[in-house]
């Protein structure tokens, strides 16, 4: 790459020198040091006048400090006369805090890229943003590469019957990511939600206003059969709308209920079957097509029922999985004596949880942050059949462990996988996460790519840990971002 500088920082040195490897040039020279009053001072050993910059800038777990050194750098460079400044960001830094979660809170992730532009930086090249429309935070062109077709590819070499695997989210936010690794492999997919349990919170009913039933079936009805439909229970802990209630009180006192049962009418014949994805049949209600029910929430009369095929809820205490009688009447006192000490309610009429009411955003409070409340009883609940299979449970980072070793521990105690293999792009491992993953028996697999700096001690303690290196696909970036090629080769594959 002629006319052109490469700067590494000290945030991730290693991915910065395989980069320079690839493209075949020397890291430009520069030094990058702290007073003793703890500012940052850069120094730039090489003329940059008329040169395409880059400038290699990580997130690692010194972010503020490093965040300092990249927007001192750009700065240094557009004084410099730089013709063209790129950051490459391999891992973007506060890319969790991308919306307001609560009022008065700033959208960090907003502001970070307001400073790279007003640094000077012209171009920003990343990989897998937590959210695609972090995008549009930045005034100037973004590339957001995907680890997607690597991952694949380490899947299709390395997970024995891949063909036979699925594909699990551990949240309903990362479904999107999920099913395109699922076209890719062209495979199943599955997912996985996390809800705290308001058994016995006394007003829970008035609460719950976001929350679908689950239901489970106590004897199925087989096809053709004519009578009554099958009792209905709902699922332990979970709660019930103005539908659910409804056939609640149709099952335990309706006038023409029979044992716990409710009439229902024939289906007609353009009842809708479930869906297909990708021309095959989702792994999300395994049944038979045509067998399950479904809720008619226009008509008091007659409610149909949804069989909970495929559905699999248990309990998750302290970040685990444990069985429904774990330490029942501690866990009731715990939740009783919660519900007294928190306040009532003043206006019945304004019946919702006030941390739910963020400025009319019903779902600000759920955040992507599974493990601030896993500490707390929860309900995990599968959506898919991984019954002897392998079950990847994909994400775009691993910063703690709490979500993960609960959606392994439920897939291969209660749902009945064969094999759980852990995939993010992002390994960032804060604290001991990386350790409790090892530790943990039901994950066999902790594969990440190299775009977060990880310990080399930490890496040869860990056996599970798989690091896939992504510097082929920056490298391959910036040598056609820096000629004027289209870089569309590198999305055309899958899109995360």
């Amino acid at each position: 790459m002629r006319r052109s500088k490469v700067f590494i920082g000290n945030s991730h040195k290693e991915l910065g020198e395989l980069i320079c490897n690839r493209l075949g040039v020397e890291p430009a020279p520069c030094t990058l040091k702290k007073f003793s009053n703890g500012e940052t001072s850069v120094e730039i050993g090489v003329s940059v006048r008329d040169e395409d910059v880059y400038i290699v800038q990580s997130g690692s777990p010194s972010v503020n400090d490093h965040l300092m050194e990249l927007l001192i750098l750009i700065s240094g460079c557009r004084t410099g006369s730089a013709h063209k400044i790129t950051a490459v960001i391999p891992s973007y830094p506060y890319s969790k805090q991308s919306k307001m979660k609560k009022h008065r809170g700033a959208i960090t992730a907003r502001m970070i890229a307001n400073l790279l532009t007003m640094a000077g930086a012209d171009h920003v090249i990343t990989m897998d943003l937590h959210a695609n429309q972090m995008q549009g935070f930045f005034t100037v062109p973004v590339d957001n590469l995907h680890a997607g077709p690597t991952l694949a590819q380490w899947i299709r070499h390395n997970v024995p019957d891949y063909k036979d695997a699925v594909v699990v989210s551990k949240n309903p936010g990362g479904t999107k990511r999920v099913t395109a690794l699922a076209d890719a492999l062209k495979i199943n997919f599955a997912m996985i939600q996390t809800d705290r349990r308001r058994n016995h919170k006394p007003y829970s009913s008035m609460l719950n206003l976001a929350q679908a039933p689950i239901f489970s079936v106590a004897s199925p009805r087989k096809k053709g059969a004519r009578g009554a439909p099958p009792t209905v229970l709902p699922a332990p802990g979970s709660p019930l709308n103005g539908t659910a209630r409804r056939a609640s009180m149709k099952l335990q006192d309706g006038p023409n209920t029979t044992h716990g049962t409710v009439p229902s009418r024939r289906k007609s014949s353009n009842t809708r079957k479930p869906s297909q994805v990708g021309g095959r049949r989702p792994s999300l209600i395994p049944g038979e097509e045509g067998e399950d029910d479904v809720f008619d929430d226009e008509e008091d009369e007659g409610v149909h029922i949804v069989t909970a095929h495929g559905v699999q809820t248990a309990r998750v205490v302290q970040g685990h999985v444990v069985g429904d009688d774990y330490l029942e009447e501690e866990s009731e006192s715990e939740a009783q004596s919660e519900a007294e000490s928190r306040p009532r309610l003043q206006h019945t009429d304004s019946s919702v949880d006030l941390k739910h009411a963020l400025g009319g955003s019903v779902d600000a409070e759920g955040s992507d942050d599974d493990d601030d409340e896993f500490q707390r009883e929860k309900l995990i609940t599968l959506v898919g059949d991984v019954r002897g299979r392998t079950a990847i449970i994909v994400d775009d980072m691993i910063d703690r462990h709490g979500s993960f070793v609960a959606a392994a521990e439920h897939c291969r105690l209660n749902c009945g996988a064969k094999r759980v293999v852990v995939i993010a792009t992002h390994g960032i491992f804060n604290d001991d996460c990386l350790e409790q993953l090892q530790a943990c028996p039901c994950i066999d697999s902790v594969v990440v790519t190299n775009t977060y700096p990880i310990p080399v001690e930490r890496r040869i303690a860990a056996t599970k840990l798989v690091v896939i290196d992504v510097s082929a696909i920056f490298a391959e970036c910036m040598r056609r971002n820096h000629h004027g090629e289209s870089i569309s080769a590198l999305f055309e594959q899958m899109t995360m």
